[in-house]
């Protein structure tokens, strides 16, 4: 689903109880953790209007939600963590407690492309019990993690496993059918979540918040995603003051990745890298001169179109991929920062320097 990230850490260090030396690696104990976290995590439900095809036209109608979601403390109040797909167009929100008291829910702020979610409920403080929020920056691929969700209305479920990867860019579907847009740097997990189990905490084995469940693969076993703790503390202070974030870079461009086969297509030295397909009108990409894609050609099975730049690296940090492309820029980038993109054009490696704008607002 990126930087003041230093600044936010410390503001937040104070509620939080942050370590960022403390040791990872220890040995799971996933009833230990449940112990301390199972009360922190809530059930979020409420209506959301969506139109369905009855027979005689389009009909609007409503659907139950119900997710998850935890407590954190921030300045002095609570507020609960979920997902922007889980309170996207919700209404007649509710928020329930492990122990079964339910309260009206609010939602205080939203960023879609991080599918991050901010809610308050009216309830007593007894009620808040807020989980420590770690850095990811520190996820070591292999560690075993934990989630704990609502799936299919099992509340208070627990699941195991490892990280897979980090770094993953997966896609959020809008709905409309065509409309899908890139979230960044989330990472992958192999404990089982299902529907239900959305904006519950991934935590460390130590039981802390190291991420946010998000998506989940249909058919596929073991395979989730999260996004990461770091998104929560860069953006929390902005959701709560404004309601919305603002500050994800943007270059403008649909790009492909790299491969042996496509780089002896385009006539390219590297196998690594991704190739700019096209560019966006009015973007800093072609606002600075980037080279979309010219031609398109058959590949494997897939057309491609080539005789765009190929982008190598951002900062002189090498670009292996996508992943690794969305990643860089959402963790080391701000919109307004001048970034150099080593690319190489028509076989000549050259170095660009940009100045990113903010993402436009998904549609």
């Amino acid at each position: 689903m990126l930087l003041v990230l230093i600044v936010v850490l410390g503001s937040f260090a104070a509620y939080y109880s942050i370590s960022l030396t403390a040791e990872r690696g220890q040995a799971l104990n996933p009833a230990q953790i449940y112990a301390m976290a199972s009360h922190s995590v809530v059930t979020i439900q409420g209506l959301r209007e969506e139109v369905v095809d009855s027979g005689f036209g389009p009909t609007p109608t409503y659907v139950g939600i119900y997710a998850s979601g935890f407590v954190v403390e921030y300045s002095s109040s609570y507020y609960l963590v979920t997902n922007f797909h889980v309170v996207d167009s919700l209404v007649n929100a509710t928020v329930t407690f492990w122990n079964g008291d339910s309260f009206r829910g609010k939602i205080i702020g939203t960023d879609a492309y991080s599918d991050l979610g901010i809610v308050s409920a009216q309830a007593p403080s007894t009620e808040f019990q807020p989980l420590e929020i770690a850095s990811s920056s520190a996820l070591s691929v292999g560690e075993p993690v934990v989630a704990i969700g609502n799936p299919y209305g099992l509340a208070g479920t627990i699941t195991y496993g490892i990280v897979s990867q980090t770094g993953r860019t997966i896609s959020y579907d809008t709905g409309s059918g065509s409309n899908t847009y890139p979230i960044a740097d989330a990472i992958q997990f192999s404990a089982p979540i299902n529907p239900g189990n959305s904006g519950g905490p991934l935590l460390d084995s130590q039981g802390r918040v190291v991420g946010i469940t998000t998506a989940g693969v249909t058919g596929a076993e073991g395979l989730g995603f999260a996004i990461p703790s770091d998104t929560i503390l860069r953006e929390f202070p902005t959701l709560i003051a404004t309601g919305t974030y603002d500050k994800h870079p943007y270059l403008g461009i649909e790009v492909t990745d790299m491969s042996y086969e496509l780089s002896k297509l385009v006539g390219a030295n590297v196998t690594y890298g991704v190739l700019i397909v096209k560019t966006t009108k009015g973007s800093p990409a072609a606002q600075f001169g980037l080279k979309s894609g010219t031609t398109s050609v058959d590949l494997d099975g897939s057309t491609v179109t080539i005789g765009g730049d190929v982008i190598v690296s951002i900062n002189g940090t090498r670009i292996v991929n996508y992943d690794s492309f969305s990643t860089y820029l959402e963790r080391h980038t701000l919109p307004g920062q001048v970034i150099q993109l080593g690319i190489i054009r028509s076989g000549v490696y050259m170095v660009i320097n940009i100045v990113l704008a903010a993402r436009p607002p998904p549609t």
